[in-house]
């Protein structure tokens, strides 16, 4: 049975969620985790980025295991915003920032927890897996570091993403499809007092789109929404301009495709009734994923989960996240929650017990 070195786990975890890393700015997380990944016997690699992704890199490492089999773990390096100055807080078996801070458990509960399974592994001297390790940048706000990942590295056909929340056991066999749409619609100034008939308002285009188009929940696998919009001068000129970002998710590719066409034709419509030049960007940000629940990729996982007395379930999520990526880039990968708690708010925690479990999954696992 996995004996996990709680202490260790912790002052890890703390550690690595002082290190300031919002997103793009990896570069200290990056060579602290090269660094520590070298010292604990891994051949690690330096995978660069655009530097428009970020000032660091991605990590690519590996230890050869005498056990049949090849797994790639992987996790993100980066925070979302505040993420800088975090200060942990240790309180009844529970930790989380001093409440002006994100805590960061996304995703660095999922980086300790390896490093912390593979350390007591060769502490005890168990035989493992040939263990891969794909450490990303930029995952927050468009899944950038995994998409710039060098597969070429990769022997695993299978992978494991930690970086979900819900009950240790969880694991995620379904994701969703998003599309980002970036909409400019152009009408025509005019003195809001003098003349408002000469003008165009593109804000009028925009409402009638808006009202006539299926947003937020649109049924179980698909949802849509308006989040961005930027326009205006005065309140004396008619609005010539008008910016919007959306986005759509499905679990079903063809709905998602469906959800699109069916706003850009409202949008269209809306624009060619008043007169307005409208351009629409649309952009794919990641596919959909589904496994399925008897794979044996599953199912191998779910024993695991099994011989330490979790109960594994399988779930859709409505989140993307780097196993989006791998999966469509031909690495059949799930995600697994660490426990991690109410991530992307200053009131972000995670329990200190299901660091220790899932850290014991990955024992158990890799050394099966």
């Amino acid at each position: 049975m996995a004996n996990i070195n709680q202490d260790r786990l912790v002052q890890h975890f703390i550690e690595l969620v002082k290190i300031d890393s919002e997103s793009r700015n990896e570069k200290a997380i990056a060579e602290t985790l090269a660094e520590q990944l070298g010292e604990m016997g891994f051949d690690v690699q330096k995978l660069p980025v655009p530097a428009e992704i970020s000032n660091g890199f991605n990590i690519y490492a590996k230890l050869e295991g005498k056990l049949e089999g090849t797994i790639l773990l992987s996790c993100h390096m980066d925070t979302v915003t505040p993420g800088n100055g975090i200060e942990p807080i240790i309180e009844d078996g529970i930790i989380r920032s001093k409440g002006d801070t994100i805590l960061g458990g996304d995703d660095k509960s999922g980086i300790a927890a390896i490093m912390e399974a593979v350390r007591c592994i060769k502490a005890d001297g168990e035989e493992h897996q040939t263990i891969e390790l794909a450490f990303t940048v930029y995952e927050e706000g468009g899944l950038h570091g995994s998409q710039n990942f060098d597969m070429s590295k990769v022997e695993s056909l299978t992978g494991i993403v930690f970086d979900s929340g819900g009950p240790i056991g969880t694991i995620i066999t379904t994701a969703p499809g998003q599309q980002n749409l970036k909409v400019n619609i152009t009408g025509k100034p005019a003195h809001a007092g003098l003349a408002p008939e000469e003008g165009i308002n593109a804000l009028t285009v925009a409402a009638d789109a808006i009202t006539n188009m299926k947003l937020s929940r649109i049924d179980e696998e698909t949802t849509a929404n308006i989040g961005v919009v930027k326009g205006g001068q005065a309140t004396n000129i008619v609005m010539p301009e008008l910016f919007i970002e959306a986005e759509a998710r499905s679990l079903d590719d063809d709905k998602l495709q469906a959800q699109v066409d069916h706003m850009v034709s409202t949008f269209e419509a809306a624009a060619e009734k008043h007169g307005a030049e409208i351009n629409i960007a649309s952009k794919r940000a990641y596919n959909a994923y589904r496994i399925a629940d008897n794979d044996p990729h599953v199912e191998k996982i779910k024993a695991a989960f099994e011989a330490n007395g979790v109960e594994p379930m399988t779930k859709p999520t409505g989140g993307g996240s780097d196993a989006n990526t791998f999966n469509s880039k031909g690495l059949k990968t799930v995600n697994l929650s660490t426990g991690m708690a109410k991530v992307h708010t200053t009131e972000e925690f995670i329990k200190i017990d299901d660091m220790v479990e899932i850290t014991k999954f990955l024992y158990t696992y890799l050394t099966r």
